[in-house]
């Protein structure tokens, strides 16, 4: 009997498991009633005083049930290529990179434990991950591959997620094409020209990649950076021996990076900044950081941002509305204005984009269909970039959460059917 097989997209906010059945169908592995799964840890102390944890959705309602006496891990994939980060405590107790991200995947995978038996499994990979460092480009998969192995699953296969999102778009296709493929995740933005023969039997040519450490966390930070960390102290002056500085702008890079609120509550940190409010020119916006991280509110500003945003690509306009304690924002954003401030970023992915073709020796002209997949295709300013490119009629999108897991899947699926 063929094996099935299992894709498995571990992403920066969200993972996604899907199952190529052995008669050729496709779908994605469901928790509860949703196809994806938040990629977050929380850990807390129970009433006996023994550390507890959970995943997932449920570990934000485990973190929103009591912020001050829980951690929230979350972002772990964009660490995986830092040299930095090896290893952080929780509760008393050391946890290298990997062993966290093993811990979750344990979680992810639990309930499919019946399919994976004796499945062939594909795992994903962006091009590049976030911080990626030219003098050890292995890094990330390798510590990426060591937290499969942590977890269960030493036998995997690694195969790029913007090729998976591909083989997921290519499925559908009737004729041979030439198809860049652009895959944005929450931590980065990845390319790949790829060229299809429907066959049978299909037959797939990787001509060209490319990636970069940017997509939707940055575009989040960007909203941060202008409406919200303003009213929080930064832009404005403290005062040393009668001579005025600025308030430390690295506390608000901090403060807007979701996956590094929770290195801000140090006490060191705390400390440094109410000693900046004592001679600030306007201490009750620090005092107000100060709060916000204490009271872990980072997660609710988190979801706050993201909800305006995702009204920026329907509407023209729209309100970022937040509130905690005696600090609140309600402030007007404009589309025009947002795609001002995510103006560099943009320009980072086009010239990304550009090295992909590069890379496959192709003009734009030699493109038959581009497909891009990922929640940050869904800004009008990042679709604008490939149409402006490409033509209209040339560019797709679709399967926004779960096409790179799908395709992953397939090709799986066809790495069985090879002799």
């Amino acid at each position: 009997m063929q094996r099935s097989a299992i894709g498995i997209d571990f992403g920066t906010t969200n993972s996604v498991v899907a199952l190529l059945r052995p008669d050729g169908r496709c779908e994605t592995l469901r928790h509860a009633t949703d196809e994806v799964f938040r990629s977050v840890l929380c850990f807390w102390s129970g009433a006996d005083g023994r550390p507890r944890h959970d995943a997932g959705p449920a570990a934000i309602e485990a973190y929103l049930d009591d912020p001050l006496g829980s951690r929230l891990i979350m972002s772990m994939k964009s660490y995986l290529a830092q040299r930095s980060f090896t290893e952080t405590r929780i509760f008393g107790r050391a946890w290298r990179l990997e062993d966290l991200v093993a811990l979750f995947l344990r979680e992810l995978l639990a309930p499919f434990r019946a399919e994976l038996d004796g499945a062939r499994v594909v795992i994903g990979r962006p091009v590049r991950f976030v911080g990626e460092a030219a003098e050890d480009p292995g890094l990330g998969e390798r510590r990426l591959r060591g937290a499969f192995a942590a977890a269960g699953m030493a036998d995997v296969e690694v195969a790029l997620e913007p090729a998976g999102a591909g083989h997921r778009f290519a499925a559908g296709l009737d004729k041979a094409a030439t198809v860049l493929v652009a895959d944005f995740g929450g931590g980065t933005s990845d390319f790949s020209v790829l060229r299809f023969d429907p066959g049978p039997p299909r037959r797939v040519s990787a001509l060209g990649h490319a990636g970069v450490g940017v997509a939707g966390d940055a575009f989040d930070y960007r909203i941060i950076d202008h409406v919200v960390s303003p009213a929080l102290g930064k832009g404005s002056s403290y005062t040393v021996m009668d001579q005025a500085l600025p308030v430390p702008p690295g506390w608000f890079t901090g403060f807007a990076r979701w996956h590094q609120l929770s290195l801000m509550r140090a006490p060191k940190t705390l400390r440094d900044i109410a000693e900046v409010a004592r001679s600030a020119e306007h201490p009750d916006r620090l005092r107000r950081l100060i709060q916000l991280i204490e009271d872990e509110a980072g997660y609710a500003l988190y979801r706050a941002v993201s909800e305006a945003k995702a009204a920026l690509s329907r509407a023209e306009g729209t309100v970022l509305r937040f509130a905690h304690a005696d600090f609140a924002i309600e402030a007007r954003i404009e589309r025009a204005m947002f795609e001002s401030w995510i103006a560099p970023e943009l320009a980072r992915i086009a010239s990304a984009m550009d090295a992909a073709l590069a890379d496959a020796g192709l003009a734009p002209e030699g493109v038959d269909r581009v497909f891009l997949t990922g929640g940050t295709s869904l800004v009008p300013a990042v679709r604008r970039l490939f149409e402006e490119r490409f033509g209209p009629h040339r560019v797709v999108a679709g399967g926004e959460f779960v096409s790179v897991a799908e395709g992953l899947a397939l090709i799986a699926g066809e790495a069985g059917d090879a002799p």
